[in-house]
Order: C-alpha cells, then structure tokens, then sequence
C-alpha cells in the first residue's frame, strides 16, 4: 500500500508539474518543457523495487545510494564542476549488480554535452575492464547515454535496460 501512495503521489507530483509549467516557448516557438527527474527516478525506484534504506525496503529491493561528493567526482570526474539545474545520480550498494542511473539537466547544451561525454568516459572504463566482472562489463557495454537538450543521462542497467531508455525518451516525446 506504502509503495502504491508512493507511486500515485510521484504520478500527480510529474502531472502538476508538467501542467503548471506549461512549457515555456523559446525564441522558434518550440516548446521547452521541464522534466522532473527527481519525480522520473522515483517512479522508477517504485516500479523496480530500488531503495535507498534497507530497513524501509522491502527484501527483494535493490538497494542504490545517492553519488555525491568524492565518490560522484571519482566516478565522473569534473561532473560536479558542471553548472546543472538538477542531478539524479545512483549506484548500487554491490559493485557486481550494474543498476547505475546518473539523469542531469545542465544550464546550456553545452555544458549538456560536456556531461554527455562524461557520462559516455564513465561506460566505456566500466565497459573495458572497470567493472571487474565478465556479466558486469556484458551489462556496461550496453549501457546508453542519452542527451534531449539540456538535458544528459546515463542508464547502465543489467536488468531493465531497454525499459529505461524507453522512458526517458517518452519524458521528450
């Protein structure tokens, strides 16, 4: 039931949002509407069972820590440094389990695309031997990162990896 209100409320917390901003027309007429990725996280945190606290999670959750401070600079390096307007950055708790979500919304494009190729460094090492394991670097191999304006994201995930780059991209569609 917990999980369900949880659920609900990131539901009509994304919907108000999307609704009160209304979208803001730049210079060309285009629509520049604003993601929550925070409100993005956390329905996908409910959907797949993530937690952040073993006691409140349930026993089959996943649990992912937030990437801040040295841990997010030693994982991608000047990312920090970068001006951005929100940040979602998870890892799990367990290098072996590949469940690594990084979703910015940066100032410009520019810096957008600095956090891109950021993000990209940060799949290839992974990729190439970082991540230790045969399945691990598999998994990491896969992973994508996308960029919609201003916006850059970073989705490793063994498990659910096709799903989760289907809904970023609908938040854009």
């Amino acid at each position: 039931m917990k999980r369900f209100v949880t659920l609900m409320m990131s539901l009509l917390l994304t919907a108000g949002l999307l609704t009160a901003c209304g979208g803001q027309k730049d210079e060309g007429g285009a629509e520049d509407a604003q993601v929550s990725l925070n409100s993005l996280y956390a329905g996908w945190a409910e959907e797949y069972h993530w937690s952040e606290d073993a006691a409140s999670g349930g026993p089959d959750d996943l649990l992912l820590m937030d990437l801040e401070g040295e841990t997010l600079e030693s994982y991608y390096p000047g990312l920090a440094a970068l001006a951005t307007e929100q940040l979602v950055a998870k890892a799990p708790m367990m290098s072996s389990v590949v469940n690594e979500i990084v979703l910015v919304q940066c100032a410009s494009e520019e810096d957008a695309e600095a956090a891109a190729v950021i993000l990209q460094e940060r799949a290839d090492a992974q990729a190439e031997g970082g991540a230790w394991y045969p399945e691990s670097m598999e998994a990491w191999s896969k992973a994508q990162v996308l960029r919609e304006g201003t916006y850059a994201a970073l989705i490793a995930s063994s498990q659910y990896q096709d799903a989760l780059v289907s809904s970023f991209q609908e938040q854009f569609a």
